[in-house]
């Protein structure tokens, strides 16, 4: 499967807070429609810690693709094991900086790969893949709330309202505290189709059949991101960050492979 990707686009903000603690790779004004794989992180602890815990989740997940992923798809595995060395980070880190010491981070993780999108998630940041306006996955959230939904204790409704709703239950955070990924390859991808990850901010005032309105009137990544921006500006009270990569075109390597042997064919 060979997957195109159209202008990728993202921003990331404070929101109601004094400091940003999300962070994205790559950077907005970098990225190209050649980068495959987009990382956003929500950090956790206060102060800069959770700036710190992000970003060095970035950085440090991003070095183990760049140096380890040797062509193909990142597997389950491949991705625990980056996180393996986050969290050998995140000691290494934390010992210089005592002061630092209970830092963590969320992690959303998106791969375009020859199989198709990987995905993968610890704690409540989310990755959400739209088909003309319609939520066709979103990842499940690591979070107390979740399981209590998930245990029908209380409804969707009464999670966004709930006063632990900001406890997670997964993060990146120390090899003594190991976390566990969760993992998903779509392969189902068309032409037509976004991704958008984002941290819960974005989520404060944007439920999801609000961002499926927004994805439904326009499919224009620049637009998307100015509506959702507009819905998050003067009302989020925490940091908002998100990445929107659009899907341009898709072919599949294996049609194409035997329409070639067959035009090969018809000519012996």
């Amino acid at each position: 499967m060979n997957i195109t990707i159209g202008k990728p686009c993202a921003i990331s903000e404070k929101g109601g807070r004094l400091n940003n603690e999300d962070s994205l790779y790559p950077q907005p004004e970098t990225v190209t429609i050649n980068q495959r794989l987009f990382i956003v992180c929500d950090g956790v602890g206060g102060a800069d810690k959770g700036e710190v815990a992000s970003a060095l989740a970035c950085e440090s997940i991003q070095s183990y693709f760049s140096t380890f992923l040797e062509g193909g798809d990142p597997t389950k595995e491949f991705i625990q094991k980056a996180i393996q060395y986050t969290e050998a980070r995140f000691d290494d880190y934390t010992e210089e900086h005592p002061e630092a010491k209970g830092m963590a981070t969320t992690l959303t993780l998106l791969y375009i790969g020859s199989k198709g999108v990987t995905i993968a998630h610890v704690g409540d940041s989310r990755i959400y893949h739209f088909r003309h306006g319609e939520i066709k996955y979103r990842t499940e959230d690591h979070s107390l709330v979740n399981s209590l939904v998930q245990l029908g204790k209380i409804t969707p409704q009464e999670a966004t309202v709930h006063p632990q709703r900001n406890v997670i239950l997964r993060a990146i955070q120390s090899t003594t505290r190991p976390t566990e990924v969760d993992v998903a390859l779509c392969q189902d991808i068309q032409e037509g189709d976004a991704f958008l990850m984002c941290t819960d901010g974005v989520l404060e005032n944007l439920s999801d059949d609000k961002l499926s309105d927004i994805f439904k009137k326009t499919s224009a990544a620049d637009a998307i991101k100015d509506s959702i921006v507009e819905y998050c500006n003067g009302r989020t009270r925490d940091n908002f960050s998100f990445y929107i990569i659009p899907v341009q075109q898709v072919h599949d390597n294996a049609g194409l492979k035997q329409n070639l042997l067959s035009l090969f064919y018809s000519f012996v």
